[in-house]
């Protein structure tokens, strides 16, 4: 926009010499939507609304995002792939006999089909795309930089879904456009990314829609907006891989165990005690017959991690590959112990929701900084004082303590074994032993 300096208008070119075009508002006010492409487009429409006033009228309200609907056109409900006709297109002045993209409508179907916020509707002849791994260009518009591995909320027009940026493979220089390697996008930096989604996604390219290509990344927890994408193209490996189903389950092995399984998750600072509390813990399951297994965070960084740093991406993907190795030894009918300092509520949450209801108990070990540092068992917090450690929790990267955990262990006072005595009492009010 041009600039007021007393009565006179400063145009960009005199502030900026190398820019010779419009402003900001001049360019928004002239610029030409290009609806006759929209409407040449296939028919799509994401349902914002169900409908359900009386017991005879049952519509699906929303925008259309390309292309043109009449009664009697067969369509697919998306991503289930259903398929009926359209019966009629309602709007507050009476039925339409066509809609066009950008208009707002009600249409209802002949066929009794379960549709939701977030399905789309879709020409039946048309070719569009449902997966739930992308590849995409990502805007990072957030202070906090972009992390591999943790999860955000992704949100297309009436579609939302949680989304893990699985790779990041390459960022784009927006000054020269050559591809550069990184493991983050920070402020204003634009990548290319591999996504996973926990619901399919029904999409066109962004060249072809930008109303059914392009996407927003929030914050889980302040709902802030993170980032902008385009939905490049659907990987193949979505469509390549199938769940196999098992004919034993976690029901009959943990019957043939004799116990319920679940996961413990211990989170503190290092030197909290969390691995001591594990082992005692442990311990006296294994003395009363029951079948466990501890994940400790050293001790993973010896196989499974040792391919990991301590920056915050490096974190985060500790804390996914060791709850992903929990949910599989849960599976297995185990009652599985985590020593983690897993520092950040969202990985933590990402976690638990890897588990049913009641499966994951959140333990925080709660041993003040102090505390620990005077323990320094490893000497990691004098060398970390000293500048020979860095990312260091507590010290010069962040440790989020938990919100809500299910039990906290005030390490700080008790001793371990009197906190295993605490943890176990847990599990028996719990009922899972």
């Amino acid at each position: 926009m041009a600039a007021v300096a007393g009565d006179n208008v400063v145009e960009p070119s005199e502030r900026m010499p190398w820019y010779d075009g419009p402003t900001l508002l001049r360019y928004l006010e002239e610029v030409e939507v290009d609806l006759d492409r929209m409407e040449a487009a296939p028919f799509r429409m994401p349902v914002q609304w169900v409908s359900r006033p009386s017991s005879d009228f049952r519509g699906f309200a929303g925008t259309i995002a390309g292309g043109t609907v009449r009664p009697g056109d067969e369509v697919r409900v998306l991503p289930r792939d259903t398929r009926s006709t359209i019966e009629r297109i309602v709007t507050y002045d009476g039925d339409l006999d066509a809609a066009v993209a950008g208009q707002a409508v009600t249409l209802t179907l002949a066929d009794e089909i379960d549709i939701g916020r977030g399905n789309v509707l879709a020409a039946a002849g048309s070719d569009v795309a449902v997966s739930d791994q992308i590849a995409a260009h990502v805007v990072w518009m957030a202070e906090e930089p972009l992390l591999p591995g943790r999860a955000y909320v992704l949100k297309s027009g009436a579609q939302a879904t949680i989304a893990t940026i699985t790779e990041l493979k390459h960022k784009i220089n927006v000054d020269t456009l050559e591809h550069q390697a990184g493991k983050t996008l920070k402020l204003n930096e634009v990548g290319f990314c591999n996504l996973s989604l926990s619901q399919p996604l029904v999409f066109d390219p962004y060249k072809r829609s930008r109303a059914m290509g392009g996407f927003i990344l929030i914050d889980r927890f302040s709902d802030a907006t993170l980032g902008a994408g385009m939905v490049e193209f659907g990987l193949r490996r979505a469509t390549n891989i199938k769940w196999q189903a098992m004919e034993v389950g976690k029901d009959v092995r943990a019957g043939l165990k004799g116990q319920t399984p679940c996961v413990l998750w211990l989170t503190g600072l290092s030197g909290a005690g969390k691995s001591t509390v594990a082992n005692l813990v442990e311990k006296q399951l294994a003395e009363r017959g029951r079948h466990t297994y501890v994940l400790d965070g050293d001790n993973v960084r010896h196989g499974l991690n040792k391919d990991l740093g301590f920056t915050d991406a490096d974190r985060v993907e500790n804390v996914r590959r060791v709850a992903e190795t929990a949910r599989l030894m849960v599976d297995a009918g185990l009652i599985v112990i985590v020593s983690l300092i897993s520092p950040f509520r969202s990985e933590r949450r990402m976690a638990r929701e890897l588990f049913e209801a009641g499966e994951f108990i959140e333990v925080f070990v709660d041993t003040p900084l102090e505390v620990c540092e005077a323990r320094d068992p490893k000497g990691l917090y004098k060398k970390a004082r000293a500048g020979m450690i860095k990312n260091f929790t507590g010290i010069d990267s962040d440790y989020e303590p938990p919100d809500a955990a299910e039990l906290r262990l005030r390490a700080g006072v008790g001793s371990p074994e009197a906190l295993a005595r605490d943890l176990i009492g847990e599990l028996e009010r719990r009922k899972f032993i």
